[in-house]
């Protein structure tokens, strides 16, 4: 991106700064904000580099937990911005549910649904706002789904069913569960937050549905030492995932199982294709939907659209929620999940113009600059690079893992993997840590193999200190 820093740069003792220090004692008067770690200048920042208020140009590879597609400031998204229908796309935003735009349709088309975008086979997209609203509202259409196959394919409601859902009684209100994996994040929404099981503070003093948990594989590194064993952790979780809807189909009948590609918050832990291809074919023997949570991994970072295509699936997944990268939330889904009554699933805006028309603007650069090919090449170097210094210094990090440039290493403790992302900040790097003691790598789709090697020297720099 023309104008791009050269490298990062610290210029004060410490980050956050005193600038950032200062912001934070503002806005602590008005909410509690322990998360925040710096305060940024995004006028400033510019491609892969965030800057922030003190001046410390840091190169990102966080990219504001994987959301950022194209780099902060690109100037094919400013130029798309300023256009006179984007402007007033953007000042008047329409409830889409009821009132949508004459653009809407092909602005759908020219985005999520372009061929080079939709997930394969997927031809139907509700729009949301964020991966929480896109995760909850798809559960709803697994439930709806479920509950229509068992009244013969018929959306036709008994006086019972609508008394009793008033007071949340069934048949109205049926008890039905979604399965869910340990050490999967779906979002911070009542059954989303059900689903999940990264963190205890996520959880803690919240009502939780009695659903049940499958182990997710859990791979020994390198995957070439360790296929048996790997194999047969597959067959663990998988003979676990079956168990436990053998055991649930009378109390509480499982209604679809929700994964992610790869668990993200949980710790950037993978499966095999094999795992995924078994696990779609439980579900269609059971009758059940599949419900693949692209959230983190949607939109590129992995070097395909979506991370699924890696699977080889038979056939494409009953529903692909989305939100990140793709600046607006939503999920894709197939045909016969459709609901059809109007109100059921539905909020005020359901997505946002404003955000399609950004989305055309990234679109037009990954396909321009053939982005997916640059992540494989990047991510090639950054990988290659992780495990060399794995080899190095193998008493610190361990289990170099991922696609494209979407990549983890574990650190030897959870303290350890703490002073390290400390320290590469001070080295002019802003990363994020997942799971117990690993470290997350989410750059831009513009990181480039240069990128690479500065973040590859700072991180050397790092362990030698170590």
């Amino acid at each position: 991106i023309p104008g791009e820093p050269e490298c990062p740069s610290v210029i004060t003792e410490s980050i956050p700064g005193p600038v950032s220090k200062q912001l934070h004692n503002e806005l602590n008067k008005i909410q509690k904000i322990g998360s925040i770690q710096l305060f940024a200048d995004y006028e400033k920042s510019l491609g892969n580099y965030l800057v922030d208020v003190d001046g410390n140009v840091l190169l990102d590879v966080f990219s504001q937990i994987s959301s950022v597609p194209v780099g902060y400031n690109h100037p094919h998204l400013l130029k798309t911005l300023s256009e006179d229908v984007s402007i007033k796309t953007i000042a008047n935003r329409p409830a889409l549910g009821v009132f949508p735009g004459r653009d809407w349709p092909k602005r759908l088309e020219a985005t999520l649904l372009r061929v080079s975008i939709a997930p394969p086979g997927l031809k139907e997209v509700m729009t949301m706002m964020c991966g929480s609203c896109s995760n909850e509202n798809a559960y709803k259409m697994l439930f709806m789904k479920y509950m229509k196959v068992k009244r013969g394919g018929k959306d036709v409601f008994t006086e019972e069913d609508m008394k009793s859902c008033m007071i949340n009684k069934p048949p109205g209100s049926p008890v039905l569960s979604l399965l869910s994996f340990h050490g999967g994040f779906h979002g911070r929404t009542m059954g989303c937050l059900t689903t999940t099981h990264s963190k205890e503070i996520h959880k803690l003093d919240v009502p939780a549905f009695a659903w049940p948990v499958a182990d997710f594989p859990d791979y020994k590194y390198p995957l070439s030492e360790h296929v048996q064993e790997n194999k047969k952790e597959d067959e663990r979780c998988l003979a676990q995932v079956e168990e436990l809807i053998c055991k649930y189909k009378e109390k509480m009948p499982i209604a679809g199982i929700v994964v992610e590609p790869i668990q993200s918050e949980g710790g950037d832990n993978e499966a095999s294709p094999e795992f995924f291809q078994k696990l779609q074919q439980i579900c269609k023997k059971e009758t059940i939907g599949l419900l693949i949570d692209e959230v983190q991994t949607g939109g590129g970072p992995t070097g395909k659209m979506w991370c699924h295509e890696y699977f080889n699936l038979p056939e494409p997944p009953d529903v692909v929620t989305f939100s990140k990268k793709l600046q607006l939330g939503g999920f894709f889904h197939k045909s016969e999940f459709r609901v059809e009554q109007p109100y059921r699933i539905f909020n005020t805006w359901m997505g946002d113009p404003g955000k399609l028309v950004l989305l055309e603007g990234i679109i037009d650069v990954i396909e321009r600059d053939n982005l997916l090919e640059v992540v494989l090449e990047s991510g090639c170097v950054l990988k290659t690079g992780l495990e060399e210094l794995q080899n190095k210094f193998s008493n610190l990090i361990n289990s170099v893992r991922g696609r494209g440039t979407f990549l983890a290493f574990t650190a030897a403790s959870a303290d350890l993997r703490d002073k390290i992302t400390a320290k590469l900040k001070l080295q002019g790097i802003q990363c994020g840590g997942c799971g117990k003691a690993s470290v997350r790598l989410r750059p831009t789709l513009v990181f480039q193999p240069n990128h690479a090697h500065i973040f590859l020297e700072k991180l050397n720099n790092v362990l030698n200190e170590l």
